[in-house]
């Protein structure tokens, strides 16, 4: 058999999500790993492109870098992209796009680089041909995607297509809809895996519960994607493909539930149709009742992850009371219970009235958040805290764990106490800032088992305006 040519890539993230995506990575078979600002570089072939594009929860998505440059100005950027051979990735009957992602004191406008690259592209062809191919915004068959940092530029193909973070289960959404990307790393950051019972007491659309549901039966995210961008690329091996995609040898069983419910009746509602266009209905028991309405928890022990009101796109009266209520449902109903709350406002989680063990620090869009984590025990913390196995918590935890989150979370607490603005540079636990880290093979880093595509066969169906259908 012959080998397929190994070459670098870059896996798109969302902030401090770079370590969870890594792990995946490495879990898939990735080499020289390195994790950077709301990205992780890496080398493989082209079966792990495909993998990563079908596999890994928490990344956006997957770019193929294919020119490397420096430029000082947009002249010099349509000068070194007007050398390129662009037929080796292009042809006059395929349409395209570009995207730009600019972090330049030079380059300030990045729908202007954008431009740039497509007048360099387009000009090209009506040199050659007297023809140009069409731009297309909304389905281009090929994505470019130009990253300036200072004077370096990197060009990259799109092996995605649209961001990752579409999944394709989506057929409905409720008013402040979680980011898919970020519920599945809110789920991998808990340490959860299926071995217990997950409830989401203020489910909303239910996102978290579909990505608990698809981490627990190792489902991939991308089995319900239409398409991926490498689908159009000339060297696409449809083969390859249709076996990474009907690869199956990573289903798993899950013995326990998936509880999820909302006060609001619409909101359940939109949560059914999201459960069962993902064909995990068996699994996913939802309800209409608030979280003050619990007479019991679902089960003796499990894990309760949820996203509350903040106050911002939802509106609620009184924060203070709601998350008051929670504080005391954690304490009085779900004893065995490990609980994730995601919020933004200190006075929330102050509200709550219990000591977490762990923060999380986390984007929901353009909200600055934490992740808390607090493990729900009868009787005094300090009799808990000694009488807990220390091997049950370190295997939760990456090695760096504590020290990462501990700094960074004095880092934003500190800005939020003066009004300043938090540097961008991250350490992720390194003992120099703003030093890459890398992880290979045989680092001693948390792998996650390989995940394949649950119990059902998938083949591929062309079927225009469609898409890929399950059979």
């Amino acid at each position: 058999m012959i080998q397929s040519e190994n070459y670098p890539m870059i896996a798109k993230t969302l902030a401090s999500l770079e370590d969870v995506l890594a792990e995946e990575l490495i879990a898939l078979g990735a080499n020289d790993v390195e994790i950077g600002t709301r990205m992780v570089s890496f080398t493989g072939d082209k079966a792990l492109m495909y993998k990563a594009n079908v596999h890994c929860r928490t990344a956006l998505r997957i770019l193929k870098p294919i020119y490397s440059f420096k430029a000082e100005n947009a002249t010099e950027v349509y000068d070194a992209l007007k050398q390129l051979d662009w037929e080796d990735y292009l042809s006059l009957d395929k349409t395209f796009s570009v995207d730009a992602v600019v972090f330049s004191h030079i380059f300030t406008y990045s729908k202007f680089v954008a431009y740039k690259v497509k007048d360099a592209i387009v000009d090209w062809f009506n040199e050659k041909y007297e023809k140009r191919p069409s731009v297309s915004v909304t389905n281009p068959d090929l994505v470019f995607n130009i990253h300036i940092a200072h004077n370096k530029c990197t060009l990259s193909l799109d092996s995605s297509g649209e961001s990752l973070h579409k999944r394709g289960y989506r057929v409905a959404q409720t008013e402040a809809p979680l980011n898919e990307v970020l519920a599945a790393g809110m789920i991998l950051k808990s340490g959860w895996r299926g071995e217990s019972t997950f409830v989401d007491p203020m489910c909303g659309s239910g996102t978290l519960l579909i990505e608990a549901a698809m981490i627990a039966l190792g489902i991939p995210p991308g089995i319900h994607r239409q398409r991926f961008g490498f689908e159009k690329w000339g060297d696409f091996d449809k083969e390859l493909f249709s076996d990474i995609y009907n690869d199956d040898s990573g289903s798993r069983e899950f013995r326990y539930r998936i509880v999820g419910s909302d006060i609001s009746p619409k909101a359940i509602a939109i949560a059914e149709k999201n459960i069962r266009n993902a064909g995990l209905k068996k699994y996913i028991d939802l309800s209409v009742q608030s979280l003050q309405q619990y007479s019991e928890a679902p089960d003796q022990k499990g894990v309760l992850i949820t996203n509350p009101p903040y106050g911002e796109r939802i509106k609620v009266d009184e924060l203070t009371e709601l998350y008051g209520m929670i504080g005391e449902r954690l304490k009085h109903l779900f004893t065995g219970y490990r609980a994730y709350i995601l919020s933004y406002r200190k006075e929330c989680f102050d509200s709550i009235g219990l000591k977490h063990s762990r923060r999380f620090f986390l984007f929901n869009g353009a909200l600055e958040c934490e992740m808390r984590e607090y493990e729900i025990f009868s009787g005094k913390r300090s009799e808990h805290i000694v009488k807990a196995e220390p091997r049950e918590r370190e295997e939760r935890v990456a090695p760096d764990h504590y020290e990462r989150n501990s700094r960074e979370g004095y880092r934003r607490s500190k800005s939020a106490g003066d009004g300043k603005s938090l540097p961008q540079k991250r350490s992720f636990g390194d003992k120099t800032k703003g030093v890459k880290r890398s992880y290979g093979k045989d680092d001693k880093f948390p792998r996650q088992k390989d995940e394949g595509l649950g119990r059902k066969k998938f083949s591929l169906r062309r079927s225009p305006g469609k898409g890929r259908e399950r059979q």
